[in-house]
């Protein structure tokens, strides 16, 4: 038997070794990592750089706790507090809609307001949703180190019904307008990549080149589909995208043309993030970069082109490039997508599709763009333009003003909804106000056209719960209905300023207090980017996720209200003199009850007493002298120094108390 084993084992050694890497990519084949990178140029002379980083993993227990390539921390998020969907982000700067777009699944799905925003859906019963909003948030204050578990009190976060998200219930939303961005939130963020930033398109994340940038937001959504009661759905999927507006170095001379524009400046990876693409990360399945042309980039290039402003001779021709003689791109792209015409979209963009598949360390992708002429466009805009104000003065009372204006859209451009006869134009508002900003909902006031309006007139849908002090913040839901065709509208809502107790102000508070953004949305608007139907288009991430048809969606400015603070310094003052006062009392009673009088006296006589030799010739004079000897006489003052010392005590003790009556 002995024998049998030992010549079966060679061959059971080289079974095992061959099926081995069979069942490890059976194992692994569930998972799966993609990363995408989108850089579109801006009509200011600025860069976007949109990083777009997808992981999937199945939600059968067939893998238990153990992943390939989904990062661990988040399934156990998902296991241990039931998350249906959430969504993370960290921002620096604000998104500007009138300069950079307002009207593209970029702007609506992924520039943030300031500071961090967190909301998430649980898959829980009602009464357990607020516990484990609560545990959610000290979990991801670990995982990202940042202040997020600031937002477990009630008085941080609400239960929007209708006006954000239609999960009423178990949806929880908060956010913190004041908190930093620096590299100790994108450090953990890098690290749920399955490269980090050591390979593939995070390594271009330079620290310095980011945080130096006009606007950066880092932002994580994940979805789960493991708690449906089917098990359908296409498991846990992790999106994390980083959006970043840069100015690009160009070492070009900046030329001057009649029409008063000025050349493009002309960039490149290495003058944008300092660095080079060194190949893909080896663990995703797909490693692509986009140059996007905005749609009326495109139309301004073409017309361009018609007027002959161009000569034949400057054009760029590649096989299979969109040509135009504007603009060079230093790579030579694998496919041109362009967008589908749509009823929203009045010029298509054209994507230039690059695999970082191809290149390595001797032949590193470093993706360029030079402009040969100049050109000047301006990006789509949001159906209006939106901004949040203060009006009033004092430490009393205000008002909270939202204005919108008209972008001039076409009416091909508009998804009417005809009432009697009228086109309306939708917009929510979701406004969230700290409970120390008592808002008088009833105050509210709508004017269109600078003409005041009924409020039952604009007004087609309204939810309010008003905030109750130290416990719950004011939310406010509305839908309101205008004319298609009015020029601007306001909002305007009346509010008193409350009082903090001492221990609630922060270091800062001569700052003020800020009003978290209000959300606008758009429901009769949708941003999506649909292009040519092909098979590449339907694998990649960031092209499916264009194609999802969201509203148009708009953050306000983050206001700061200024509140009544008192004098920090007064009790400081007051603070010290009665420590100083109870000082010398406590001290000067402490060292009359503690000293001994008697004792005192009897070192006293002790000290004065004369020496043995002293007293021998003392003797020996009183005795030849014929004097009788004289005791020395004892110096003790004691009775009298205790004596002006409790009058002292009682000096002091007056002070104090007539201190702490008229001045305490």
């Amino acid at each position: 038997m002995a024998l049998l084993f030992l010549l079966l084992r060679p061959i059971l050694l080289l079974s095992l070794l061959y099926f081995a890497p069979i069942s490890q990519s059976q194992s692994a084949a569930g998972e799966d990592f993609s990363e995408e990178l989108l850089l579109r140029p801006l009509p200011d002379r600025k860069v976007l750089a949109h990083f777009h980083f997808q992981s999937r993993a199945p939600h059968s227990t067939s893998n238990g706790r153990h992943h390939h390539l989904f990062p661990k921390a988040v399934s156990q998020l998902v296991q241990k507090f039931h998350v249906k969907e959430m969504e993370l982000s960290f921002t620096q700067g604000r998104w500007n809609y009138d300069q950079w777009g307002g009207f593209d699944p970029i702007s609506s799905n992924n520039a943030k307001p300031p500071g961090v925003e967190l909301w998430a859906v649980f898959d829980v019963p009602h009464e357990q949703v607020d516990d484990s909003w609560k545990n959610l948030t000290h979990a991801l204050s670990g995982l990202f180190c940042a202040s997020i578990n600031f937002l477990e009190s009630s008085t941080t976060y609400s239960a929007p019904d209708w006006g954000y998200r239609r999960d009423s219930g178990s949806l929880r939303y908060g956010s913190l307008p004041r908190e930093a961005v620096c590299t100790e939130n994108l450090t953990p963020w890098l690290k749920l990549l399955p490269c980090r930033d050591k390979a593939g398109l995070s390594t271009l994340m330079d620290r310095p080149s980011i945080y130096k940038g006009f606007y950066h937001s880092q932002r994580l959504h994940l979805t789960s589909s493991k708690f449906e009661p089917e098990g359908g759905g296409s498991g846990i999927v992790l999106e994390q995208t980083l959006t970043v507006v840069l100015q690009p170095s160009s070492q070009r001379t900046v030329r001057s043309y009649s029409h008063e524009t000025n050349l493009q400046p002309s960039w490149s990876l290495t003058s944008i993030f300092g660095r080079k693409v060194s190949g893909r990360c080896v663990l995703a399945k797909s490693s692509i970069a986009y140059l996007q042309l905005d749609g009326s980039l495109v139309a301004e290039l073409d017309s361009l082109q018609k007027e002959n402003k161009i000569s034949s001779a400057d054009k760029y021709i590649s096989e299979g490039v969109r040509r135009n003689a504007c603009f060079e791109v230093s790579v030579k792209p694998d496919r041109v997508l362009e967008e589908l015409k749509g009823l929203e979209k009045k010029n298509p963009s054209v994507l230039y599709e690059f695999s970082v598949d191809k290149y390595n360390e001797s032949r590193p992708f470093d993706l360029g763009l030079t402009w040969k002429v100049p050109v000047a466009w301006s990006c789509q805009k949001a159906p209006l333009h939106v901004s949040r104000f203060l009006m009033g003065s004092g430490n009393e009372r205000g008002a909270i003003a939202v204005s919108l204006r008209s972008t001039e859209l076409t009416d091909e451009l508009l998804h009417t909804e005809t009432s009697e006869g009228r086109c309306k134009l939708e917009v929510k508002v979701f406004q969230v106000v700290p409970w120390y900003i008592k808002v008088y909902f009833h105050t509210l006031q709508v004017y269109v056209n600078e003409q005041p309006q009924a409020v039952s007139d604009v007004v087609e849908k309204m939810r309010v719960s008003p905030s109750v002090d130290k416990v719950s913040p004011g939310v406010m839901e509305m839908l309101l209905k205008f004319p298609c065709g009015m020029k601007s509208a306001a909002i305007t809502l009346d509010f008193d300023k409350g009082f903090l107790h001492i221990d609630e102000y922060p270091p800062d508070a001569n700052q003020g207090f800020d009003i978290p953004s209000a959300i606008i949305s758009f429901p009769n608007f949708h941003t999506s980017m649909q292009f040519l139907k092909d098979d590449s288009t339907d694998k990649s991430a960031i092209l499916s996720k264009f194609k999802e048809n969201n509203a148009v969606l708009v953050y306000t400015e983050v206001l700061l209200v200024p509140l009544t603070t008192p004098d920090f310094s007064m009790p400081y003052n007051v603070i010290t003199i009665t420590c100083t006062v109870c000082a010398l009392y406590f001290g000067s009673l402490l060292n009359v009850l503690r000293r001994r009088v008697g004792e005192e006296e009897r070192l006293e006589k002790k000290e004065k007493e004369p020496g043995l030799l002293r007293q021998l010739l003392l003797k020996l004079y009183a005795k030849f002298s014929g004097r009788p000897l004289e005791p020395v006489e004892s110096t003790s003052t004691s009775s009298s120094s205790s004596r002006s010392k409790l009058w002292f005590i009682i000096l002091v003790a007056g002070i104090a108390v007539f201190w702490q009556v008229y001045y305490g």
